[in-house]
C-alpha cells in the first residue's frame, strides 16, 4: 500500500475471559482448540508448530540487555531476541531471529496489566521506537504506560530481525527515477523490465525467505513473542498494515487476546487482499490530496500558491512538467515529487510543511525542495532501512495472496482509474507490479472470521483516510463480533491514535485500561485542523 454513532454513548465493560490483570508468571501453551487450523494460509501441521514454537519461547523466556548505542534507544529500554522458525511446518528446523524491545509499566505493582506490543504497518515497519513513547513522555501514553509494559519488535524480514533485500541499498535509492505516468507503451514496458528484475532481484538476495513471508506467519511470530513475555494473553495496538495482522492472529489465535486497538484499517476481505485494496487506495489519496488542496488554497495569503483548488493543483502540474523537462539540482523529478508530496495526504502534520516548502520553491528558492526529495546518498544507514522496508513490504504482499499474472488487467485497471485518480495511481501500480512475475509462492489470502474466545476489539478510523480507507474499517467490525467502532468524522489523518483527539484518546484509555467499549459504536469531531 502507498508506502492506511453517537459520542458520550454509555460504556460498558468488554466481556472477556481473562478480566483484570495478566498472570504475572510464564505463559502458558497454546491449547489445541485456540490455534485455528482451518486458515488459507496453513492447516494442522502450522498450528502444531506455532504451539511448539509457543511453548518453547515460553520456557526460554527473553535475554534482555542495554540496547547498542547506536540504535537510538535510550536507557532504561531494554533489548533481546526470540527465535521462531522460519517454516511453522517445521518448527524444529531452520530458526530466524526476531529483535524486541521493552521499557517497564510506569505504575505501582498493582497497576500493571502486562505487555502491550506493537506494530506500525508497513508490512515492512520497526516497532521498535514504540518504548519511546515512554522515555519522551508523550502525553497520550502516560496513562496506559503505568499498566503496561511497551513492547516493540521488528517483524520477520525487517531491520533488526533477520532481514531481507531485493536490490543494492545505494542502487534502490538513485534519482531521478522514470515518470510514474507513462506517456507511451514504451514507458510502460520500461516500467515493466524494471518490475521484472526488482522480482528477480529478491529471489537472488532473499529466495530462501520469501515463500514464508506471510502475514499468517508474522501472526504466529507474535504469538511465540507472547509467550516469550511470559504473558498468558496478547494485548496489541496495530496501525495500518498493523491492523491486518491483528486481524490475522485474531483469526488464528481468537483465545489468546486480552485487549487489541487496530487503528486506520486494511480492509481484511480476500477480495480485497492485495490487488483491488490498492487500487482502492488510489481513490481514496485522490479524495485527501484533493483535502489539502483545498486547505492549502484557503491559507493564500501564508503560502501563495493558488487561492482555489484549481490554482493550486494548476501550480502542482506546473511544478511537475518542470521538474519533468530538468530534474530539480538533477535529482528530483516527478517520481522523486510524488513520494515527496504523498505525505500531506497520509498525515495532517505533514500539511505545513509540505505546503512551506513549495510555497518557497513558488517564490523562486528551490533548494528547499530539492534538499526534501532527493535521496542523500551519504546516508547509508538510512537508504539500507529504506531499501529494507520496501523489500518486506513487496515480499509480503506478494506472498499473502494472489495476484493477476497478465499485464493487461494492470494496465485495463490502472488506465482508467488515472483518469479520475492521477496522484497516486501509476506510481501505486509500479510499485505493486514485482508481484505479478513473483517467482516464489503466491498464497490464498487468510479469511478473517474469527471464532469462538474473541473478546471485543477496538477499531479506530479517519473517515477520510487516503491509506486504508474507511471501508476496511465497516468490513473489519462485521468479522470481529463484538467489536466497537470509532470514527473520526471528517478527518483523514493515518493513524488516529496518535494524534491529540480527546474523543478518541479517552476511549483508547479506558479500553486499554479497563477494558471499556462503549455500547455502540462512536462517530468523534475532527482533531484540530492544522495551522499554516
Amino acid at each position: 500500500m502507498a508506502g492506511i454513532l453517537v459520542a458520550g454513548a454509555i460504556s460498558t465493560p468488554v466481556a472477556s475471559a481473562d478480566p483484570g490483570r495478566s498472570d504475572s508468571g510464564r505463559a502458558d501453551t497454546a491449547r489445541s482448540d485456540s490455534a485455528r487450523s482451518d486458515s488459507a494460509q496453513g492447516g494442522a501441521a502450522e498450528a502444531r508448530g506455532a504451539r511448539i514454537a509457543a511453548e518453547r519461547a515460553a520456557g526460554e523466556g527473553i535475554d534482555w540487555a542495554d540496547c547498542p548505542t547506536d540504535w537510538g534507544l535510550p536507557k532504561p529500554i531494554q533489548c533481546g531476541t526470540v527465535t521462531v522458525p522460519l517454516d511453522y511446518k517445521r518448527p524444529h528446523g531452520r530458526q530466524i531471529t526476531l529483535t524486541v524491545d521493552r521499557i517497564g509499566h510506569t505504575g505501582t505493582p498493582a497497576e500493571r496489566q502486562g505487555a502491550l506490543v506493537y506494530n506500525p504497518g508497513g508490512p515492512g515497519g520497526s516497532g521498535l521506537r514504540f518504548p519511546v513513547r515512554v522515555t519522551s513522555k508523550n502525553p497520550l501514553w502516560v496513562n496506559t504506560s503505568k499498566a503496561y509494559d511497551f513492547v516493540g519488535f521488528d517483524p520477520r524480514g525487517v531491520g533488526r530481525s533477520t532481514p531481507i533485500s531485493c536490490v543494492d541499498p545505494q542502487e534502490f535509492v538513485k534519482a531521478p527515477k522514470a515518470d510514474p505516468v507513462p506517456d507511451s507503451e514504451a514507458d510502460k514496458r520500461a516500467q515493466r523490465k524494471l518490475a521484472y528484475e526488482y522480482a528477480e532481484g529478491c529471489a537472488e538476495r532473499s529466495g530462501w525467505m520469501l515463500p514464508h513471508m506471510t502475514t499468517a506467519n508474522t501472526a504466529r511470530d507474535l504469538d511465540v513473542i507472547r509467550a516469550a513475555l511470559g504473558e498468558r494473553k496478547l494485548n496489541f495496538l496495530g496501525v495500518s498494515y498493523g491492523t491486518y495482522l491483528g486481524a490475522v492472529y485474531a483469526e488464528l489465535f481468537p483465545g489468546h487476546i486480552r485487549r487489541m486497538v487496530v487503528d486506520s484499517v486494511v480492509n481484511p476481505s480476500r477480495e480485497k487482499i492485495w490487488y483491488q485494496a490498492n487500487l482502492d487506495q488510489d481513490v481514496a489519496f485522490e479524495m485527501r490530496w484533493n483535502d489539502w488542496k483545498e486547505w492549502v488554497a484557503a491559507n493564500h495569503a501564508t503560502y501563495g500558491i493558488g487561492a482555489t483548488p484549481a490554482a493550486v493543483e494548476a501550480q502542482w502540474q506546473k511544478l511537475r512538467a518542470a521538474a519533468k523537462r530538468a530534474p530539480l539540482g538533477g535529482v528530483v523529478g516527478p517520481a522523486e515529487l510524488i513520494s515527496f508530496f504523498q505525505s500531506a495526504p497520509y498525515y495532517d502534520s505533514s500539511w505545513a510543511p509540505v505546503a512551506r516548502i513549495w510555497s518557497k520553491y513558488v517564490a523562486g528558492d528551490a533548494q528547499p525542495l530539492i534538499d526534501a526529495a532527493a535521496p542523500d546518498l551519504t546516508d547509508t544507514v538510512g537508504n539500507a532501512r529504506a531499501e529494507n522496508g520496501n523489500a518486506v513490504y513487496t515480499a509480503v504482499e506478494c506472498a499473502d495472496a494472489k495476484w493477476p499474472t497478465d499485464w493487461r488487467t494492470w494496465d485495463r485497471d490502472n488506465t482508467r482509474l488515472h483518469r479520475d485518480y492521477p496522484f497516486m495511481t501509476w506510481a501505486n501500480a509500479w510499485m505493486n507490479l514485482p508481484c505479478s512475475t513473483w517467482q516464489s509462492k503466491q498464497h490464498q489470502a487468510v479469511d478473517v472470521r474469527p471464532g469462538k474466545g474473541l473478546p471485543g476489539v477496538l477499531i479506530v478510523q479517519a473517515e477520510r483516510d487516503a491509506a486504508t480507507p474507511v471501508a476496511g474499517a465497516y468490513e473489519l467490525q462485521k468479522r470481529l463480533k463484538g467489536s466497537r467502532l470509532i470514527l473520526e468524522k471528517n478527518a483523514g489523518s493515518h493513524g488516529v491514535t496518535g494524534i491529540t483527539n480527546p474523543c478518541v484518546n479517552q476511549r483508547v484509555d479506558a479500553y486499554l485500561l479497563h477494558g471499556t467499549l462503549d455500547s455502540r459504536n462512536v462517530i468523534c469531531d475532527p482533531h484540530a485542523a492544522p495551522k499554516p
